[in-house]
Order: C-alpha cells, then sequence, then structure tokens
C-alpha cells in the first residue's frame, strides 16, 4: 500500500518534488563518471573551508503597463530584482550581509518600449522591450535578468577566492569554485535503478556525481545530497540536488560535492521557523529578508508610479 505524506513546506511555495519529463535532458546524463559501477551513498567531507558566500536574488513585479499604440494595447511590466551575498565566516559563527544591488527594469512588448518617469528617490526604471506579445514572456524576460546578476555576482565572489553557494542552477560555467543549489525537482535526471539510491541517503551523505548536458551548450556535473533527517518525512524529504561546472577537473568537482554535502546540513533551516525547511537555508532565508527591505514598500512604490506617469502626461498637455 503506498504511504501518504504531507509536505512540510508551506503550500503557497509549491511543491519541493514535482518532475516533469517536458525538462529532462534525456541521452544527455551520464551517471557513470564517478562511479562506474553499483551506486553507494558517499558522505560528505567537511575539510575545514573557513567561509562560505551565499547569492541569492528576488523579485517583484510592481506595477502592469500598457503603452496606448495605434495598432492596439501593448501589454508591459514594471518590477524590481535584488541580488546579494550572506558571506558565513565559520570562525566567527555568523553571517553579513554584503555586495546587494538593487534594478528596477521595465519591459514592454511587440518590440515598443516607452521611458517610465522617475518616481522618486531610488525609483529610476530602465526600459526594455521583447519582441513577443505573450505576458509570459514579460516575466520570463524579468526573471531572467535577475538570474544574470546573481550569475555575474556569483563568479566576482568566486574570483576573489570565495566558496559560493548560489541558490539555483549555475548560469556562468567557469572553471570556478560555486555550486549551484537546487531545492526543487523539476526533472528526472537519474534510471530507475539509480534514482532509488537518493531514497537510502541520510543526512551529509550524496550520491555519485553525474553529468548533466554532456551534449548541449551548459554540462555540469550534478549529485543529490540530504539536508536533514526529519522525523516523519518521506523518502525525499530533505533532499537537494547541487551542480558545477564541467568545466573544472573531476577531483575538483568531487571535492566540492564532498564539502558541500557535509558543509550544508550545519545551517539547515527548521520548520518551525521557515516555511521552506530545511532547503531554505538559515544564510539565504536572512539574505533574503535583508533584500527585500531594499525593494521599498510595494504599496508606496505603485502610487508614486501613478503619480509620476500623471504628472508626465499633465506636462505633455495630455488629458487625465
Amino acid at each position: 500500500m503506498a504511504e501518504l505524506f504531507v509536505e512540510a513546506w508551506a503550500p503557497e511555495y509549491g511543491n519541493p518534488y514535482d518532475t516533469d519529463v517536458e525538462l529532462a535532458d534525456p541521452g544527455k546524463v551520464d551517471d557513470t563518471v564517478e562511479v562506474a559501477g553499483p551506486w553507494e551513498p558517499i558522505p560528505g567531507v567537511d575539510d575545514g573551508v573557513a567561509a562560505v558566500a551565499f547569492v541569492d536574488g528576488v523579485r517583484r513585479v510592481d506595477a502592469r503597463l500598457t503603452i496606448d499604440d495605434p495598432a492596439g494595447p501593448i501589454p508591459g511590466i514594471c518590477g524590481t530584482y535584488v541580488v546579494g551575498a550572506a558571506r558565513w565566516r565559520r570562525h566567527l559563527r555568523r553571517t553579513e550581509v554584503e555586495r546587494v544591488r538593487v534594478d528596477r527594469l521595465a519591459l514592454f512588448g511587440n518590440g515598443k518600449a516607452a521611458p517610465v518617469p522617475v518616481a522618486g528617490p531610488q525609483l529610476a526604471y530602465r526600459s526594455e522591450s521583447v519582441p513577443g506579445t505573450d505576458p509570459g514572456e514579460l516575466v520570463q524576460r524579468f526573471h531572467g535578468a535577475m538570474r544574470k546578476a546573481e550569475a555575474v555576482l556569483s563568479e566576482a565572489l568566486a574570483q576573489e577566492g570565495c566558496f559560493v553557494v548560489a541558490d539555483g542552477p549555475i548560469n556562468d560555467l567557469s572553471a570556478t569554485e560555486k555550486v549551484g543549489f537546487i531545492k526543487t525537482h523539476r526533472a528526472p535526471y537519474l534510471s530507475a535503478e539509480r534514482i532509488s539510491v537518493v531514497a537510502t541517503l541520510r543526512r551529509g551523505h550524496r550520491t555519485p556525481l553525474f553529468l548533466i548536458g554532456q551534449d548541449g551548450p551548459k554540462p555540469r556535473y550534478s549529485w543529490y545530497q540530504r539536508l536533514a533527517d526529519l522525523p516523519g518525512g518521506h523518502s525525499w524529504t530533505g533532499v537537494v540536488r547541487g551542480e558545477v561546472s564541467s568545466h573544472l577537473d573531476l577531483d575538483t568537482a568531487r571535492r566540492i560535492a564532498d564539502r558541500t554535502t557535509a558543509v550544508l546540513p550545519l545551517v539547515a533551516s527548521e520548520p518551525h521557523i521557515e516555511p521552506r525547511a530545511p532547503q531554505n537555508l538559515v544564510p539565504i532565508a536572512a539574505l533574503e529578508r535583508a533584500m527585500r527591505r531594499h525593494m521599498g514598500d510595494a504599496g508606496i512604490v505603485v502610487r508614486a508610479l501613478r503619480s509620476a506617469v500623471m504628472r508626465q502626461r499633465r506636462s505633455a498637455g495630455v488629458a487625465p
């Protein structure tokens, strides 16, 4: 009889295990790069890394926009995204938020763009356009801009010698020591035989490495690991996936995977504090809270935008 579980995650955050075969990469996964024979859980190794820089971003659509074009209304959005890092200095047992950057972006469809008037101090939006008219394309482009900013910050910190854990897939595949930290499972990468090993992982253990996208533009080494053994959880509770660039040599990728597997459980969140426990790590949750404070109050922002647009229309002699 199949067992039933209630997810620990708050339902507004979706399901941490929600696979979609459309996102899989069939024929492009090599699960023999580290272990060619049968798989067994591998314990992590804490090599004493002194500091870890966690990188993340938050975003918010501030308002929906419309260009009243003679050929028909053109949809737009304006939004704010913030990227930053939380540096965990292990010997001091504290985390410091740094490198916070705020960007405000207005996006319009149909290849058109219109300048958005400055709505107040630190409320200037740069305008861009996308070729299509689907509103979903606007949100996708907005999210992509944030992800690109995260990648730039992650690579800059890694170039400075930091060990970087970036929330989400890695977008810069330079051969630097940065890990993509994936909390949710959207694509089934492993065969039924290999994936059964994931269920046997304990806290601080990982699967062997496997290579994703070996024939594609973004090949990377990946592994599954368990952050916590939660009572009452199912076989994938507390499981996350890590990935590093395949431009790293295999020994370096293995060392990073071992380090990540041992160290990240030390900062796994607790269910009574964090609605996405244990996957939303304590430093990342603290970073998200700090970055949201830089966005400004959503109600004040949208009122300032409306006032700025109305002033612009009046100055141009257009009736409100």
